[in-house]
């Protein structure tokens, strides 16, 4: 297999646009004024390879939402949509704007800079930026006459499925907003916002098409791009979200049983055990799906989609996963019991070439995890209660497996510093506490807290040198889809339809885990659980768990505390928000102060502020309706009601 990407080799007008399409995406102000007002289309647009290149921006920045960072290496976006849900909490505690007190903090003017501290407006901007390339693709396409039906109906399938797919996330992580399909040749000003449930119509129905119109990945050369089984488990999320549930299971019955994928059960691919004298990995199926090298090789039947981003190709990104999310290992806010720094990152190798003799290949935790620095760190839910399954801790399962090597605990982790006065706990495991009960960490948020090991090692080359301590993170092929998850969407579909083998859906992701406690039955919380075990850090957890929220109230389903919802009123009660109560550690408990202020949520959160300025400002003939909780909501601003109003309006100006 091919890797699809941008070639060296396109026409100069081609460079041109591919080149202002990427600068656009590498600075924190690249749409100004405004994503929704100014698109200037080129005369570029009249060839298959004009169009090729636009599509594959569009697979690039769906990547971005993954793998894109500012010039610190800090805050991947995908960490965002974590700081809202109930895993994961900002933990970079010397950031004096730290996102902590989000109830406060989040307004339509506050805390959407798109910097350090959080991606928000990264989600606003990058998303419409995806959308103008797929309505590239759908408003030139019938002007090349050259091209087949077959091929022009590929085409437009592809640039559905990135359109629909941010209009996806749009819909479950800022509500209602504007629909914009087309591309406009002067700005317009006086855009409305079109209500959630008509965009989602739409794009269900542009997906309905792509599935029968994009290829499947074994008849295609290249690997990257859109193919149809990604169609098709994008098609269940939007049959999920119109309430169409028997359609969705449809669906999920026929990439699971008639698409040629399957669960990776076995060992497979190439295993990779970085440095066994400090931490041993057994070969495993888990560590052998999450290797980047074993992501796209035809021996992988689960991948759906993988989006390429393999070390050493000119396109590749360095993700710095270890450096986000692991913990401050290297810091005198971790100590031994007899008052000594605990962990200490030593090189190999002097700056002269010559052996330091600090080093032991035993206990070097650069090479072998990285030096994180907690931009983000999981809630204690994330990683203690959340694997405890029919009040069974599972020892078994290899997702949380110490044993196996997949999972880190702080407590596995020795003692390292040699300090020449005192050698006492040279070697032996880390402790929280002293004997006398003191605290050995004086920040807990930032540096101790476990971690799985099977997600975040992604090495990077030039960071493997003997006389550096700096092991941030590489680059390395990413999931966006598979089949874990059709499994778990079946789940769900079934459990809203009253169907009682969504247990053995969810069952088969724990077996292939091989998890010893299985369920007997399970409700959507048990299905959002096992989400959260089997796509951390791959789903966007945030806008599932705000999509949840909606199908479950669509459904009428109770959840597993008996509480029905009402899908016009999730701003003040939902499902998100319950897990976020009962779950997360941090917020809502008035026990964790940092920098002057407790982490906090609101039940209005589920929703992000429509921008202000770069949206609502600046579609300054018309209105946008901004959320409820938020400043300037006014549930009398008019919307689209349907799609079809949105799109003519587009044509009126």
């Amino acid at each position: 297999m091919k890797y699809y990407h941008i070639k060296n080799n396109l026409p100069k007008y081609m460079l041109i646009f591919a080149a202002a399409i990427s600068a656009g995406s590498c600075t924190d102000d690249f749409l100004e004024p405004d994503p929704l007002s100014i698109y200037e289309p080129t005369k570029t647009f009249t060839t298959r390879e004009a169009l090729e290149s636009a599509l594959a921006m569009c697979d690039r920045h769906l990547r971005n939402y993954w793998t894109y960072y500012s010039t610190q290496d800090l805050s991947l976006p995908i960490s965002t949509e974590y700081m809202f849900s109930d895993l994961a909490v900002a933990a970079k505690t010397d950031e004096s704007a730290i996102f902590a007190d989000i109830a406060s903090r989040l307004t339509p003017t506050n805390s959407l800079e798109n910097n350090n501290t959080n991606r928000i407006m990264f989600f606003w901007e990058e998303t419409y930026n995806g959308i103008k390339y797929a309505n590239t693709v759908t408003e030139y396409i019938d002007k090349i006459p050259q091209l087949d039906e077959t091929t022009r109906n590929e085409f437009k399938g592809r640039a559905y499925f990135h359109r629909a797919f941010r209009y996806l996330a749009l819909c479950f992580q800022f509500n209602n907003v504007p629909l914009v399909t087309h591309i406009i040749s002067t700005p317009k000003l006086n855009y409305r916002s079109t209500r959630r449930e008509a965009i989602l119509k739409m794009i269900t129905m542009d997906m309905e098409k792509a599935v029968q119109w994009v290829p499947s990945q074994s008849e295609m050369e290249m690997i990257g791009m859109v193919n149809k089984e990604a169609c098709r488990q994008l098609l269940i999320k939007c049959y999920l979200s119109t309430g169409q549930f028997e359609k969705a299971k449809l669906q999920a019955d026929t990439l699971i049983e008639q698409s040629g994928h399957a669960l990776m059960q076995e060992n497979f691919g190439t295993f990779s055990n970085p440095n066994p004298k400090t931490w041993n990995i057994t070969e495993n199926v888990i560590w052998d799906l999450h290797r980047p090298e074993n992501k796209t090789i035809a021996e992988n039947k689960e991948a759906l989609l993988v989006m390429p981003n393999r070390q050493g190709t000119t396109a590749a990104v360095q993700m710095r996963t270890m450096r986000n999310w692991l913990p401050l290992l290297d810091t005198d806010m971790l100590m031994s019991p007899d008052g000594q720094k605990a962990v200490e990152f030593y090189a190999k190798e002097n700056s002269d070439g010559s052996a330091n003799k600090y080093y032991n290949e035993e206990m070097d935790y650069n090479i072998t995890f990285g030096r994180g620095i907690a931009h983000i760190r999981p809630t204690y839910f994330a990683t203690h209660s959340l694997w405890t399954v029919n009040g069974v801790d599972d020892t078994g399962d290899l997702r949380h497996s110490t044993a196996s090597g997949n999972w880190v605990t702080m407590e596995s982790l020795k003692y390292n510093h040699l300090n020449p006065r005192q050698k006492q706990w040279y070697g032996k495991p880390l402790r929280l506490y002293g004997d006398d009960g003191k605290l050995l960490c004086s920040d807990t948020i930032r540096c101790w807290f476990d971690w799985p090991h099977y997600k975040t090692y992604i090495p990077s080359d030039e960071e493997m040198l003997p006389t550096s301590t700096n092991l941030r993170g590489g680059a390395g092929d990413w999931y966006c889809f598979r089949l874990a998850e059709t499994y778990l969407l079946r789940a769900e579909a079934k459990f809203y339809l009253g169907d009682p083998t969504a247990t053995d859906d969810v069952n088969a992701v724990r077996q292939r885990a091989h998890c010893q406690q299985l369920y007997s039955t399970v409700t959507i919380d048990d299905i959002m659980d096992e989400r959260a075990r089997e796509l951390y850090m791959e789903e966007w957890r945030h806008m599932e768990l705000s999509r949840v929220s909606y199908c479950l109230a669509l459904s009428g389903k109770p959840d597993k505390w008996g509480n029905t919802y009402n899908v016009n009123q999730l701003a003040e009660k939902s499902l998100w928000f319950e897990r976020i109560t009962r779950y997360n550690n941090y917020y809502n408990k008035n026990i964790v102060e940092v920098k002057d202020q407790h982490y906090t949520l609101a039940a209005h959160n589920i929703y992000w502020p429509i921008p202000q300025n770069k949206a609502i400002n600046a579609n300054r003939d018309g209105q946008l309706m901004q959320n409820p909780g938020y400043d300037g909501y006014d549930p009398n601003v008019p919307v689209w009601d349907n799609w079809e109003d949105a799109v003519a309006d587009e044509y009126s100006n």
